[in-house]
């Protein structure tokens, strides 16, 4: 019963063990599906499932039929437009990473789009080429060698896009779109950051207009550097000249969309601007000819026939083209549940991963390469009034009318201006180094990871990173899990709570009561770091407790035995001077005797282990008679630890410390007794629900334990020890251990 008084309450209860709980309160017996039980249910067949599929499969069948003809397509039409001329001119800039020609950039832009905008699941997101994705595309491309010829290098990049695309359908229709899970956000943040200094690095041979061999190997970044910089006398000013202005004033511009973006209608085009600036300039003084600058040259009309992939492009790159797939998914996915939040619907993982592998085999199919979303087209289509994915559509169109009509007047536009429009859109990632100071803050951990994918992905390349980025990102888990901060609780404030003992000036600890919390699973790989950090938090080692008294209860009996010690109504009488006894044979002969339960039964009293004992008998005192286990943060123990967590309760139990655990869930609880965790020893009454539950049980126990004492200490008197040195006796009054108080 609960009894509010303002902004306190008084609650009434009952002290409830689990056992006590569970008779009181009958759980439900509920039935648990099996994996056969979801086989059927994945294969029934009904028209409603079938319905069900449809819609999940092609999503624009519910979202088409609802849309708000005269509301949105006035705002898709402008998005679409603006999305459109952007994604032109990234998909040309892109292809630079990927070392093909700009027109397939474009194909890269238009055949994702169009997939997408039948499979896709996001209303606001613009997929295309993406600079991180074009770069691990061209890493894949470089490995074809510096003497590879350009139907070569578009082979590799459409093969690799085919395969990363069979990837993401495949891991679509198994609906195993929770691995981008195991891709946390400070990882996502560092290896997208390397990736931009990647980009930065491989496009100075275009700002420069130098020759630079690809590398792919580790280290490779260095080795590009090396080469720029033993030819940097050869650079071409003119495209060095046009670079740095390009790229101050997309710089300046972007900064004035961002300030004012709450009051420009739509953000300045100044890409758009550029380009067509920077190509009108190129064709009107013929830069090509009279500065030798290199340009964008043929742009051919029309789309290529689709092609097959290259068997040994897959079988040699099967790795880059997984973390292709993942990164691309990733990246998306994150975009796109920042828009479905933001305006509320739903993103399905598992679909999205189909419409980007569709996409990507579609695509790759056309000779394009891979496709995610950019993060600044994206919001380009947002931030201009896109509704739906007919922005996108529209978008498409754009880049079909290029492609089909109006390429040619990009020719004469310098690969130098589109390095610099390719470099404009890597600020905000390049501004991701400010996250180390606030992640350093926040946690440390998730610093170190930022730190590490950053220099992995940097230094072994972006494949390599990003695979030992995952794995240092889980030794991280598992290093906190295998080293968890355990620490002794105590009561805050005289009330029902309990705290770490350390972070509070005022607390009270019931005297003799240990309460120890382990705010991780107890698995193989901590139950020794677990048993150490007990051992610390009560001060002593059950095991060596238990020798010490099973030694001196063998003296014990050895000296009744040949009578220099007797028992008298009045305790024992010890008669005997110079008795003196091995302690390493005691511990060499007999070590498994001495780790079993005592046995007292055939003395004719209990043992005070915390009084004298007779004289050449020393065994250590502890004050502790109750430790409670907080496990509320125990969320399973496996099988090996559970012999180990065994062996820590018998420890405790045989030296007369009753153990409690608390607030345990029921599903450990059932596993326990699965595998035959309870005997004798250990019961399954130590479990309470609450840390007070358990706390008033010991104080009730302990209660009645002091006044059954005190109402028989006159008619049986404890024994005691009496140890005769001089032919007299000298007796010890019998000692009643204090009341534990709350």
């Amino acid at each position: 019963m609960i009894e509010p008084m303002g902004n306190q309450y008084v609650v009434a209860g009952q002290v409830y063990s689990q056992n006590a709980f569970g008779e009181e309160h009958k759980k439900m017996k509920r039935y648990h599906k099996t994996i056969f039980d979801n086989f059927r249910i994945w294969f029934r067949c009904s028209s409603q499932k079938t319905k069900k599929i449809v819609l999940s499969l092609f999503p624009i069948a519910s979202w088409l039929p609802a849309y708000h003809l005269k509301e949105w397509l006035l705002s898709d039409i402008v998005s679409g437009i603006s999305t459109g001329l952007v994604a032109v001119l990234q998909g040309m800039a892109f292809a630079l990473l990927v070392d093909v020609p700009p027109i397939y950039g474009l194909y890269a832009a238009f055949f994702p789009v169009i997939v997408y905008f039948f499979f896709g699941t996001s209303r606001h997101i613009s997929v295309g080429p993406f600079p991180i994705l074009s770069m691990m595309v061209g890493a894949v491309v470089a490995k074809e060698g510096s003497l590879a010829t350009e139907a070569q290098k578009i082979m590799a990049a459409a093969s690799i896009t085919i395969l990363a695309g069979i990837i993401q359908l495949v891991l679509g229709i198994l609906q195993i779109g929770f691995v981008v899970i195991y891709l946390s956000e400070c990882l996502i943040s560092g290896f997208t950051t390397a990736a931009a200094v990647h980009v930065v690095v491989s496009q100075l041979k275009f700002i420069l207009q130098l020759q630079v061999p690809a590398h792919t190997d580790p280290f490779s970044i260095f080795k590009v550097l090396e080469s720029v910089f033993t030819q940097i006398a050869k650079t071409n000013i003119a495209d060095l000249v046009t670079s740095l202005i390009i790229l101050i004033i997309v710089f300046i511009v972007k900064e004035i969309n961002q300030k004012y973006k709450n009051k420009l209608p739509v953000p300045i085009p100044i890409e758009l601007i550029m380009t067509v600036i920077a190509a009108g300039v190129s064709y009107g003084f013929n830069f090509q000819t009279r500065f030798g600058v290199a340009v964008v040259g043929k742009m051919e009309s029309g789309f290529k026939i689709p092609s097959s992939p290259s068997m040994r492009i897959w079988g040699d790159n099967i790795g880059d083209a997984f973390a292709i797939a993942i990164v691309a998914f990733a990246v998306a996915y994150s975009v796109a549940s920042v828009y479905s939040v933001k305006y509320d619907y739903h993103i399905n993982g598992n679909q999205e991963l189909i419409a980007f592998g569709l996409g990507n085999i579609v695509g790759g199919s056309f000779t394009g390469f891979a496709a995610s979303t950019s993060l600044s087209r994206s919001g380009v289509q947002e931030s201009t009034g896109g509704k739906t994915q007919i922005a996108g559509f529209l978008s498409a169109i754009i880049v079909l009318i290029v492609i089909m009509a109006i390429g040619f007047l990009l020719e004469p536009l310098q690969k130098s201006v589109l390095a610099a429009l390719a470099l404009g859109n890597l600020k905000g990632m390049l501004m991701q180094f400010a996250e180390v100071h606030r992640l350093w803050k926040k946690d440390k951990y998730d610093c170190l990871i930022w730190i590490f994918t950053f220099l992995a992905a940097v230094i072994l390349g972006l494949g390599l990173g990003l695979a030992a980025s995952i794995v240092f990102q889980l030794l991280t888990i598992i290093f906190r899990t295998q080293f968890p901060k355990c620490s002794i609780l105590a009561n805050v404030g005289r009330s029902d709570i309990y705290k770490n003992k350390k972070d509070y000036p005022e607390i009270y600890e019931p005297e003799g009561v240990k309460i120890f919390k382990c705010p991780s699973p107890i698995y193989f790989a901590n139950i020794s770091f677990f048993k150490r950090k007990l051992i610390d938090a009560v001060g002593f080692k059950p095991a060596r407790i238990l020798r010490k008294r099973n030694k001196a209860l063998k003296k014990i009996r050895k000296l009744m035995k040949k009578g220099q010690l007797q028992v008298t109504p009045k305790g024992f009488i010890y008669t005997s001077d110079g008795f003196r006894d091995s302690d390493d044979e005691l511990d060499n002969q007999h070590i498994e005797e001495l780790d079993k339960p005592i046995q007292t039964t055939d003395l004719p009293f209990p043992i005070d282990w915390n009084s004298d004992l007779p004289f050449n008998i020393e065994v250590p005192k502890i004050n502790l008679h109750s430790l409670i286990l907080d496990f509320s943060s125990v969320s399973f123990v496996d099988s090996s630890s559970m012999r180990g967590l065994k062996s820590i309760l018998q420890g405790f139990l045989r030296i007369d410390v009753d153990v409690y655990i608390v607030g345990t869930d029921d599903d450990l609880l059932e596993k326990l007794e699965r595998c035959g965790f309870f005997d004798q020893e250990v019961q399954s009454s130590i479990f309470f629900l609450t840390i007070h539950d358990a706390i008033l049980h010991i104080w009730t126990k302990k209660n009645y334990i002091i006044s059954k004492y005190n109402q028989n200490q006159e008619k049986e008197m404890k024994a005691d020890f009496t140890i005769n040195t001089n032919g007299g006796l000298r007796n010890r009054d019998p000692q009643a251990p204090m009341e534990t108080k709350l």
